[in-house]
């Protein structure tokens, strides 16, 4: 039984209706009221007078858009994709994760944030979502303006959808083990109120069978910020990131919550442009195989020599062993290209492995041991061999500043540095 008394005073706070003003700023906003049914839409909050007026009618929560629009009283039900991209001024990727448990709800919201980390974003938000689990955002502000000549804002919900689905494969095999370092699976199922069988695959925990991490379409709603959650009369309060372990439902009675956070940080601006790439180098690669297969098997020697022998470094093509030398720029790529390229070598996996720590240590900063072992493991799980990207291919080598150390392969007409080391030893055997 919702207390409107209680709803009133929460809402009532000058500073409650300011941070909530604040960032209803070009979102639709919708009521929610006690019994769970939406006001109209679309709608918004304006000024101060607004929030007050949709109390007064029986308001216990706000919900509003992970999109921003221009005007978010001129959406309308079956616009056209063209028309929402001409409205949409920008959008926010939302990480809303769902389980009912709430010590594993905060392993799984610091293993995105940490993820978020990795690829050097800085504007992360944290909230409690006022039921069981958390909200991690983070802002359009982050995004680079284009992203293939494409204006990000009309990117959505594509580009949100992609980073979240790469971001569950960078962390999945680490969230899994951190699941089963404080509980076993059997447990875990009567925690969460799932049955076993669902949350395994293959006999392996699924940690997303665990935790559902939602993917969101074109003018999703979400509890705002400071909001109350109309079924628990919590507020969805907004938390630093340090406060995760030790934060407790009850800092969010509202007799106890304080307006103190900010759910949008603006530290820096284009961070995540990392981020954006990582994820549709990922999706490409991983989504889209007959697009990675850019070399044709056709030009590959039948029988090339040595099939079954691990081909050493004397061999290997000047911008391969250029990349071996360690770089600044590029390295998350040189890991797509140096295993693929070593797999194709017949390197075992313990030696690519040793490899690549090896050649991660003369990188100017080194990546992240975590980044780099997940890597290597969504390698080593491949059935088949990929290729590594074509000479030619600019987002690559060029871009990476190996142009130059390419030309050795064009000259001798190749497409791909795979190619390099069966001429050169083709070529030792006829001198024999």
């Amino acid at each position: 039984m919702v207390d409107f008394i209680q709803v009133w005073n929460w809402y009532s706070r000058e500073k409650v209706r300011k941070a909530i003003l604040e960032f209803a700023k070009n979102r639709e906003v919708v009521s929610v009221f006690s019994d769970g049914s939406y006001g109209r839409r679309p709608d918004s909050l304006n000024y101060d007078g607004d929030v007050l007026q949709a109390i007064a009618e029986g308001t216990v929560a706000f919900h509003s858009s992970v999109e921003r629009w221009e005007n978010p009283m001129r959406l309308d039900v079956g616009m056209k994709r063209e028309e929402l991209d001409n409205l949409r001024i920008g959008w926010d990727l939302l990480i809303d994760l769902d389980v009912k448990d709430f010590e594993i709800a905060k392993i799984a919201t610091k293993k995105f944030i940490d993820a978020l980390k990795d690829h050097g974003v800085k504007n992360i938000g944290v909230k409690f979502s006022g039921g069981k689990s958390f909200h991690v955002i983070v802002p359009f502000e982050s995004f680079p303006s284009k992203v293939n000549g494409i204006p990000t804002k009309n990117l959505y919900p594509e580009l949100s959808q992609k980073i979240i689905e790469y971001l569950k494969w960078y962390i999945k095999d680490e969230l899994k083990e951190a699941f089963l370092s404080i509980d076993n699976p059997n447990n875990i199922s009567q925690r969460i109120g799932k049955p076993l069988k669902e949350i395994l695959i293959n006999d392996e925990l699924d940690p997303f069978k665990v935790v559902t991490v939602d993917i969101f379409g074109s003018r999703h709603l979400f509890r705002m910020p400071y909001s109350l959650n109309e079924n628990t009369m919590l507020v969805s309060l907004p938390i630093k990131i340090e406060e995760i372990d030790s934060f407790e439902k009850e800092q969010a009675e509202i007799k106890r919550a304080k307006v103190e956070e900010s759910f949008i940080k603006i530290l820096a601006k284009e961070d995540a442009t990392s981020l954006v790439i990582e994820a549709l180098d990922w999706y490409e690669k991983y989504h889209k195989e007959e697009e990675t297969a850019i070399v044709e098997t056709s030009k590959l020697p039948k029988k090339p020599i040595g099939k079954k022998s691990k081909i050493p470094e004397e061999f290997f093509p000047p911008c391969i062993k250029k990349i071996l030398e360690g770089l600044s720029d590029g390295r998350k790529r040189a890991i797509f290209i140096l295993v693929t390229f070593l797999r194709n070598m017949n390197w075992s996996m313990e030696e690519i492995e040793k490899k690549m720590y090896e050649w991660n240590e003369k990188n100017k900063p080194p990546l992240r041991v975590n980044y780099l072992r997940t890597q290597l493991r969504w390698h080593f799980r491949q059935d088949r061999n990929l290729l590594p990207p074509n000479c030619d291919n600019k987002s690559f080598y060029e871009d990476m500043g190996l142009k130059e150390f390419c030309n050795e392969c064009s000259k001798l007409g190749f497409k791909n540095p795979v190619n390099y080391p069966f001429l050169i030893l083709k070529r030792r055997k006829k001198k024999k």
